[in-house]
């Protein structure tokens, strides 16, 4: 009934042209977008929100934010991968509707990418070529608006890292913008794991490994949420992979 009450109200405001400040629920997910490993579940109520929060007021601000909590919900909630897709296509959706609505906004051109990038991902490669061009111009998009979006030189390196060869996959440029992310912020870990599946990749073990023990090791992550749920598993799923090897 609360939830019932709050949509009710949301859409009586934008009925009536009503203007406010940011939503408390785009300011909430801005606090806890580094900390949803404290209270998972807590997600699935922000989407919920957010959706509702979007068809009452469709402003860029609460489909950026709406676009940002699927992919996360996508990686961290959903429990099957038709979830996944769902989620990721939600939040695709959201993103190209506040792309359209502000060309200039640099997150909303990034979660637009980051969302298909993952979407494509889950999907498969190969079953979501179509997709590529879009991930690539919304890379493009966000490192013209904005070159120190730290975030974009993740997806880029990840895009390069994961594309076959033959399609524009290059682990050169991989490493490169996987570095010149870490020049902005060398606390991004998840960007230093994918610096290291990148070392890996190219025989570069010893990096590899420095680069995987020096994500063990932060005691100040810029997320701490994707430290605690995601980047130190796969830092540690990595060095078992490679343990013993030259």
């Amino acid at each position: 009934m609360i939830r019932t009450g709050l949509a009710a109200a949301l859409l009586v405001l934008a009925a009536s042209g009503t203007s406010w400040g940011q939503s408390p629920l785009v300011a909430e997910l801005e606090g806890f977008a580094t900390r949803y490993h404290e209270d998972p579940p807590r997600l699935d109520r922000l989407r919920e929100g957010l959706a509702q929060a979007v068809k009452a007021d469709p402003r860029v601000e609460n489909l950026v934010a709406l676009a940002r909590v699927c992919f996360i919900w996508g990686d961290i909630r959903a429990a099957s991968r038709d979830q996944k897709l769902e989620a990721y296509d939600q939040g695709r959706e959201a993103a190209k509707r506040a792309v359209e609505l502000d060309p200039k906004n640099a997150a909303a051109h990034f979660w637009y990418g980051t969302n298909a990038g993952r979407w494509g991902q889950t999907k498969g490669v190969v079953r979501s070529l179509f997709l590529l061009p879009t991930v690539q111009e919304e890379i493009q998009a966000v490192l013209s608006l904005d070159p120190k979006f730290t975030a974009v030189y993740s997806l880029a390196g990840n895009v390069y890292y994961e594309v076959p060869g033959l399609l524009g996959g290059d682990l050169n440029k991989a490493e490169e913008m996987f570095r010149r992310g870490l020049e902005l912020d060398p606390k991004f870990t998840s960007m230093r794991v994918g610096l290291a599946k990148t070392l890996v990749k190219r025989g570069r073990i010893a990096e590899a490994r420095r680069e995987l023990q020096a994500v063990l090791d932060e005691k100040e992550p810029r997320n701490p949420a994707d430290w605690t749920v995601k980047d130190t598993r796969d830092a540690r799923a990595l060095l078992e992979s490679i343990k013993g090897k030259p």
